[in-house]
C-alpha cells in the first residue's frame, strides 16, 4: 500500500500593492474621486467607504459662493453626458468652516480644487486654505474663463498657464496639481508651462466643449447652451493626451476621463499616469470609485501585477 500523499496547504493569494505616489502625496491606491462629481465628499459618507479611496478631490472652490448655471444642467449622450453646472459652490470660507472639519475624520487624501476669474482670486482662495489643516494638495482648475484677458481660458495659452501657476506656486506650501484643458493643439505646451512654474503634477484633462440640441423645440438641452462632455466616449482621446504629455514632462500625471473599469485605469497608467480620477461613473453608481478599488486589485492578481506603480509608462509604442 502506497503512503498517502501529504495534505496540500492552500497558498494565500499574492498580495497586491496598490500604493502610488503623486510627487510628495502618497496614496493608498491610485483611485481618486474627481472634482464636481462627488460633492465635498462628506455627502457620500453614508453610501461609500471613503477610507477605501486613494483620495477625494472636492467640488471647485471660489473666493465667494457661486449659484452656478441655470437648469437644466445635465443631459445624457451616447456613452457619456454633457454638463453645465457652472461651478456652483459654497465658497472657500464656508468650506473651511463646514466641510473640512468633517473630512478630517477620514483616512484618505483630500484635495481642494480651486479656481478664480483672476489670478488674484486664485491666490486668495489658496491663501485662505493655507491657514487650515487636513488637505494633501490643491488642484488648480485653470479651465475656466479668464476675465482679465477677454474670456480666454488660462489653460489654452502657455503664457497664461505659466502666469497663474507661478502665482499659485508662490502662494502655496502644499502640493500643486494643475488641471489642464483638452482643447489645445499640443497639450505638451501647457503641461510643460505648468511644470516650469513649479507644478507638482498635472491632471489630464477637463471636459470637452459640447452642444446638445433638442430637435423638437430647437433649443439647447442645457440652460447655459453649451457644456462639457464627459464619460466613456472621451477616454481614448484623453488617454492619448496623457501619453503625449508624459513624453515631455517629468512630473506626475493624473488621468481623468471615462474611467469605468480596472482596465481603463490600467490604460491610463500604461500611457504614463501615476493615478486617476473617476468622475461621470459616480452619476451611474455613487460607489463606483470604491468598487473600482476592489476590481483593480483583482485585475492585478489576474495579470500578475503585484505593484501597481510598475505599470506607469510601460506602454510599448
Amino acid at each position: 500500500m502506497s503512503a498517502p500523499e501529504p495534505a496540500r496547504i492552500p497558498q494565500r493569494p499574492a498580495e497586491v500593492d496598490l500604493r502610488v505616489s503623486v510627487g510628495t502625496v502618497h496614496l493608498k491606491n491610485p483611485i481618486l474621486a474627481a472634482s464636481g462629481t462627488f460633492g465635498y465628499g462628506v455627502e457620500f459618507a453614508d453610501l461609500v467607504e471613503l477610507n477605501r479611496l486613494g483620495g477625494i478631490v472636492v467640488k471647485g472652490l471660489s473666493l465667494e459662493p457661486m449659484a452656478g448655471a441655470p437648469p437644466p444642467r445635465i443631459c445624457e449622450t451616447a456613452s457619456g453626458m454633457v454638463n453645465a453646472i457652472g461651478l456652483q459652490n459654497i465658497g472657500v470660507r464656508a468650506f473651511v468652516a463646514e466641510k473640512l472639519p468633517l473630512l478630517r475624520r477620514f483616512d484618505t487624501a483630500i484635495v481642494a480644487n480651486v479656481f478664480g476669474q483672476t489670478i488674484a482670486e486664485y491666490v486668495e482662495v489658496i491663501r485662505v486654505l493655507e491657514d487650515t489643516e487636513g488637505l494633501a494638495a490643491y488642484e488648480l482648475n485653470i479651465s475656466c474663463p479668464n476675465v482679465e484677458h477677454g474670456g480666454v481660458e488660462y489653460s489654452t495659452d502657455p503664457l497664461l498657464t505659466a502666469a497663474v501657476v507661478g502665482a499659485a506656486r508662490k502662494a502655496s506650501k502644499r502640493a500643486l496639481w494643475v488641471k489642464l484643458s483638452p482643447t489645445v493643439g499640443t497639450i505638451g505646451l501647457t503641461a510643460k508651462a505648468s511644470e516650469s512654474e513649479g507644478a507638482d503634477a498635472v491632471v489630464v484633462a477637463n471636459t470637452y466643449p459640447a452642444l446638445c440640441i433638442d430637435t423638437h423645440n430647437r433649443r439647447s438641452r442645457l440652460g447655459s447652451t453649451t457644456g462639457g462632455l464627459s464619460g466613456a466616449a472621451i477616454k481614448p482621446i484623453t488617454v492619448r493626451l496623457v501619453y503625449e504629455a508624459a513624453k515631455v514632462i517629468t512630473i506626475p500625471i493624473l488621468g481623468l476621463g471615462g474611467i469605468e473599469s480596472a482596465k481603463d485605469i490600467a490604460e491610463y497608467m500604461l500611457a504614463g499616469a501615476s493615478a486617476v480620477e473617476v468622475g461621470t461613473a459616480h452619476f451611474v453608481d455613487p460607489r463606483a470609485s470604491e468598487h473600482l478599488v476592489t476590481e483593480l486589485e483583482m485585475w492585478c492578481r489576474d495579470e500578475k501585477v503585484f505593484e501597481i506603480s510598475s505599470l506607469r509608462g510601460s506602454f510599448k509604442a
